[in-house]
């Protein structure tokens, strides 16, 4: 039995998100497995490191499936390109260690998050950020920021209430800077629950607004999730990186 490395990226807009749905066709994964079953002559299931939310993005998304097939990587790679759709790219495809598995196996993330930051017209990267004209404080945003840095119990950043895992995650590296008309946001972490990082940039950008102080980011950990900031939208979301 071979286990396959692929790494993928994608313009999620259309989707439902990574995660294959019961009675839905249009999730990254899903496209990802009917593709491959095609392909391969054979059912395949596919392992991603994390599940993106619907309209999220990824540019370094790295997934796994085990198969019986002798089909070179070279020429699943090129048939893949072939029959996925145009917004599910495959950078590359590979053998992989019988052990490795992409979810399992990652070690750190990194997300950006893209928010535009002023009133002229976002035409041709509207799909890519979060519309946001008014003005933020970024100074006091990057004060806030700091207070995610080290282990903490993120259960106010995570949507999901039916959680029973432990929501103690390491957050390594956080910043924020304008790029122009951007305010982008990176986070890399150890893991991230369900809409954590659209948590913690909606609660940043509320210290941004002055409606929340942003000395008042440590009273979150350990809280609960109407405690902290909104959801910012997920169009604004990008993988970036996985590291094994």
């Amino acid at each position: 039995m071979r286990n396959i490395r692929l790494d993928i990226c994608y313009d999620g807009t259309r989707y439902k998100g990574w995660q294959r749905l019961t009675g839905v066709d249009n999730t990254i994964q899903g496209k990802l497995e009917q593709t491959l079953s095609r392909i391969l002559g054979e059912p395949i299931e596919i392992s991603g490191s994390g599940r993106t939310d619907a309209g999220a993005h990824a540019l370094g998304q790295v997934a796994n499936f085990h198969c019986e097939s002798d089909l070179p990587c070279r020429e699943i790679l090129a048939q893949l390109r072939r029959y996925l759709p145009e917004d599910i790219g495959i950078y590359s495809c590979s053998e992989a260690s019988p052990r490795f598995h992409a979810r399992l196996n990652a070690r750190q993330k990194t997300y950006r998050y893209r928010v535009w930051n002023s009133e002229e017209p976002c035409v041709f990267e509207r799909r890519f950020v979060y519309i946001l004209p008014e003005e933020l404080d970024l100074e006091q945003m990057c004060i806030a920021a700091e207070y995610f840095l080290g282990k903490q119990d993120f259960c106010a950043f995570n949507a999901n209430k039916r959680f029973k895992k432990s929501t103690l995650r390491h957050i390594q590296n956080v910043s924020i800077c304008r790029k122009g008309n951007e305010i982008e946001f990176l986070f890399t972490g150890d893991g991230f629950l369900y809409n954590m990082v659209r948590i913690m940039v909606g609660t940043l950008i509320e210290v941004g607004r002055g409606q929340r102080p942003a000395e008042s980011i440590p009273s979150l950990f350990g809280a609960k999730r109407e405690e902290a900031g909104f959801l910012a939208p997920a169009q604004g979301l990008c993988l970036m990186e996985v590291e094994y």
